[in-house]
């Protein structure tokens, strides 16, 4: 299987075993295998299956009926000129039309809603299994391609059953047309069904291009939807740059990619088409040069002939929907590939916790031994690093980029794991923890801030285990000195941010984000270089909020500015993941070069001796 663009790198890391595992199956045995998964979907919607299945039986004899009906209208109403059996025709048309309208509608309707009911469960499933992977997963997967596996792939899907039972219905047709045709002629019939075997051709042929055509299809939609999501989240990036006609050339690029193989879908889909129709014209010929001699020689009636070149006519019809039917199931089934894709990847485990609930009062966080590397790296970020943090202290992190700070920050709530070593809270280690209730014991303000597009107040109260009043929220925002502008929004705390709190600075998107961690009040606190892209007077308000947040608190604090963490208890200085010294600053202005470096550089003085 060929994979493109924005899938390539989630399919090399994380579904070799799935690809290996298909080679060793048939194309046959696994398309099966996708339907039956497809249709347990439906499953807990059989009752609307059963009324469209109900529907599909009703509907399905109709065609038959349709060409009796030609015959007696013919023979008995234009030939013989009876008056009651005009009368049986004109009621006949009538109650069959209708009959067929009410129950095609109770067949498509429940089908369709049924189909909805599904993909929205599928949806859920897909969107909770890529919620509880690992970070390192979205280090490696573009969000763009989630959501098209998410909103595309999963809308074929829906398509799946209604095409299997669309591909029944006619298939109950076929057979009961072809039972009809036998019965009013079986010399007739036999020419009109000589050629039908060749119409397996299209069938079989095309069913493979249009399964690979859809892959291809779908990963360009995925490359479309990576730019999109790129483009208007760096707009900002784009404009600085001026590089918008750039952006819309690789734009054009995709999309004319995604066209092509539209193209190519559309070229064989008219060519299965069309040759089922010529198939079909060669059957009508036959038919017609037979039983016009037949007519001319006065063995057959005229309606005979017509009622019987009319069941032919809707004998391939169904012939051919079968085939449209079979198109649509294809596309749903590729659909359905690449959605199980992602929900079976053996790579992937989703992150597990222990059952061990943290519901005990902070007394020490340590690193024992702890070396962590992240995929495809050349060197640890982390190596054999051992460190303690007693309750109460302010522990300070502090080195130059790269040095590992951010990634220490990221092994506390287990966004990623040690490979060596493990860190311990309260003498356990941080895999006996419940994930839920280690996270909520650990209060995280980071310099990239992310707020949700909601109001001022549903983003402090965020994550809240309990409905917090407004009074409280008020209490948290007036702590982060954020109430006052909050008075200032149009709304005030009823104010929509916009996404990713666009419509905010930056400080006071980072003071929205310190009232979040205050009204959570966790135990460990964890800065993560809160104030290194503010400004000197938005840094000096937010430094007297995160003051007020870690004020009896156990906290780490990854620091750029060494103005920020001058008072802290002790201070770590890091380099290449490993841990150079620690003490306060006095005393490591005296003996670390390292921090004597990075005082030089920001504060442009040499260090006492």
């Amino acid at each position: 299987m060929r994979v493109y663009g924005a899938d390539r790198r989630l399919w090399r890391s994380a579904n070799r075993e799935n690809e290996l595992s298909e080679r060793k199956t048939s194309g046959v045995q696994h398309s099966l295998r996708l339907m039956k998964r497809s249709l347990g979907y439906f499953l807990p919607y059989k009752k609307r299956i059963m009324l469209g299945v109900m529907g599909m039986l009703v509907v399905a004899p109709c065609a038959a009926a349709s060409a009796w009906l030609v015959k007696l209208a013919v023979d008995d109403v234009l030939i013989k000129k009876d008056m009651l059996a005009l009368q049986m025709v004109t009621l006949g048309v009538i109650g069959l039309m209708t009959l067929k309208g009410v129950f095609r509608f109770i067949q498509v309707y429940y089908m369709n809603t049924a189909g909805l009911y599904a993909i929205n469960d599928i949806r859920k499933d897909l969107y909770g299994r890529i919620m509880c992977l690992p970070m390192s997963f979205f280090n490696d997967t573009q969000v763009g391609m989630l959501m098209s596996r998410i909103l595309n792939d999963v809308g074929l899907v829906r398509s799946s059953l209604p095409s299997l039972i669309m591909l029944i219905r006619e298939v109950f047709s076929v057979i009961g047309l072809t039972f009809y045709v036998f019965y009013l002629d079986w010399q007739l019939a036999f020419w009109g069904v000589l050629v039908m075997p060749a119409a397996l051709y299209p069938f079989i042929t095309f069913s493979k291009r249009l399964r690979k055509l859809s892959r291809m299809a779908q990963s360009t939609v995925s490359d479309v939807s990576v730019l999109i999501q790129e483009g208007l989240s760096g707009i900002k990036v784009i404009k600085g740059f001026a590089t918008e006609s750039r952006e819309s050339k690789r734009f054009d690029g995709e999309t004319h990619k995604n066209v092509e193989v539209a193209r190519k879908q559309i070229r064989a889909t008219e060519q299965s088409s069309r040759i089922m129709e010529i198939i079909g014209s060669f059957a009508a010929g036959l038919v017609l040069w037979y039983g016009g001699t037949r007519v001319i020689n006065g063995d057959l009636t005229s309606g005979a002939l017509l009622s019987f070149l009319t069941s032919l006519a809707l004998l391939y019809e169904p012939i051919k929907r079968i085939n449209a039917s079979n198109i649509d199931l294809q596309m749903a089934l590729t659909g359905a590939e690449r959605v199980f894709e992602i929900m079976d990847m053996s790579a992937l485990v989703s992150e597990k916790g222990g059952e061990r609930t943290l519901d005990e009062p902070f007394r020490e966080l340590a690193f024992e031994n702890v070396t962590f590397s992240y995929d495809g790296t050349p060197r640890p970020a982390l190596e054999n690093l051992d460190l303690v943090v007693k309750a109460g202290e302010r522990v300070a992190i502090v080195g130059a980029s790269g040095s590992g700070k951010s990634t220490l920050a990221n092994l506390l709530p287990r966004f990623f794991d040690p490979q060596e070593g493990r860190i311990t809270l309260n003498g356990h280690p941080l895999k006996e923890y419940d994930l839920k209730s280690l996270r909520r014991a650990t209060g995280m303000v980071a310099q990239d801030t992310f707020l949700f597009n909601a109001t001022v107040a549903e983003n402090i109260a965020y994550g809240a285990t309990r409905d917090y009043s407004p009074e409280e929220i008020q209490a948290a925002a007036k702590a982060a000195y954020a109430h006052d502008f909050i008075l200032e929004l149009p709304e005030g705390y009823e104010t929509m941010v916009g996404e990713r709190g666009v419509k905010l600075s930056g400080g006071q998107k980072q003071r929205l984000t310190i009232a979040r961690a205050i009204l959570k009040n966790p135990p460990l606190l964890v800065l993560d270089e809160a104030t290194s892209a503010l400004d000197t007077e938005s840094e000096r308000i937010v430094q007297l909020a995160l003051e007020n947040l870690m004020l009896s608190r156990t906290s780490v604090v990854i620091a750029h500015r060494l103005s920020t963490i001058l008072t802290a208890d002790r201070i770590v200085v890091m380099d290449n993941g490993r841990i150079i010294d620690q003490g306060p600053h006095a005393a490591l202005l005296t003996r670390c070069e390292i921090y004597q470096r990075l005082y030089e550089m920001q504060y442009g003085c040499a260090s006492p001796d």
